[in-house]
């Protein structure tokens, strides 16, 4: 398929810059991809969708403040985005692979200056992606935490310390549990603690995977014909209570909700051959286009992603890509929020 198959065109002032005053009263588009019905929403009315025996599975991995901004000797000024720990090895000296944006050339051993605490080496890069030596005066992950900044996609523009303090909130779901990720699974961001006990209530259970976002979800597709693009892989885990729960779920006649694409590739990658979801740790570099056979997952809550998208593709193998970009043509011209402080989609 070719990547112009993915593309569509969104007014700016559609895309999100802030999240919904509530996080459960964002919009919702309901999607029936058997009848191509399309509803319209609160996201705490999602719960309408939901039948007693149904699991709702979503991602508690932890967004860690991943952007760094420093400067080399010389002043020139230097952003790092911190995306896989390659090995630890102190708990004052990681190494990290990172995607960099400078003023001047790097090169190997250029040493670069976060803070007085913080300070990292140069190894190696290639088209952006460096490896890079860090080392801190006390713990790295706590030194991390108080340096570092919440890794906001760059649609998203922040003019002051207000809107920095929202999103050490806000750009993290309640589940938030595991740290690891670079980006939020942003599906999870609707939810709230009462919306979560209502649908326990009703009869749903809820349960929790991890999937660490990484670089292998955001970076663009380069390649003209998709199928061509290498999926970086993530860090994915399935707990056994989880697999037990999803199993039993599926042989009494119950459905699997998805929420989030990060969801999705941690339960598609884990199923074995007899359709069984299997418990453990691993990687995934699946990458999820049409036509897919989809062997777990049946309903999906998932926002509006970014034109020739990775996820965009993953959606549309899920809804059928014309039923997608119909109700895509419809939430611009009803002007629904965009990407990841955006509104919601439910797909049945």
């Amino acid at each position: 398929m070719d990547i112009g198959e993915f593309h569509y065109d969104l007014p700016t002032h559609l895309i999100a810059q802030h999240p919904s005053k509530r996080r459960d009263h964002a919009r919702l588009m309901v999607l029936d991809r058997w009848t191509g019905r399309i509803a319209h929403r609160r996201f705490f009315e999602i719960i309408k969708e939901m039948l007693p025996g149904d699991a709702l599975l979503v991602n508690n991995t932890r967004v860690i403040k991943a952007k760094l901004l420093g400067q080399k000797k010389t002043g020139g000024k230097v952003e790092c985005l911190l995306t896989q720990c390659i090995h630890a090895i102190s708990p004052y000296e990681q190494i990290w692979e990172c995607l960099v944006k400078h003023s001047r050339r790097l090169r190997f051993g250029t040493v670069i200056y976060f803070n007085p605490d913080l300070m990292g080496e140069v190894l190696t890069g290639v088209e952006g992606v460096w490896t890079v030596r860090f080392r801190s005066r006390g713990d790295f992950r706590r030194v991390l935490e108080r340096v570092g900044q919440v890794p906001l996609p760059p649609y998203i523009q922040r003019a002051g310390t207000a809107d920095l303090r929202q999103d050490r909130q806000r750009y993290q779901t309640i589940f938030a549990k595991k740290d690891g990720a670079i980006a939020a699974p942003t599906a999870g961001l609707h939810f709230t603690p009462s919306l979560i006990a209502k649908i326990q209530r009703s009869g749903v259970s809820v349960q929790f995977l991890t999937l660490h976002i990484g670089i292998g979800t955001f970076l663009p597709v380069r390649a003209t014909e998709i199928q061509e693009h290498h999926m970086h892989e993530e860090a994915f885990e399935i707990p056994f209570q989880t697999a037990e729960t999803i199993n039993r779920v599926r042989r009494e006649g119950g459905r699997i909700i998805a929420v989030g694409t990060s969801t999705v590739r941690a339960l598609e990658s884990s199923v074995d051959r007899h359709g069984q979801v299997v418990p453990g740790e691993g990687d995934t570099g699946l990458f999820i286009y049409p036509p897919f056979r989809f062997r777990v997952v049946d309903i999906l809550v998932t926002n509006f992603h970014l034109p020739g998208s990775t996820l965009l593709m993953l959606v549309s193998a899920f809804a059928g890509k014309d039923l997608l970009f119909r109700a895509y043509r419809k939430a611009i011209k009803d002007e629904y929020r965009f990407y990841s402080y955006g509104d919601a989609m439910m797909i049945l």
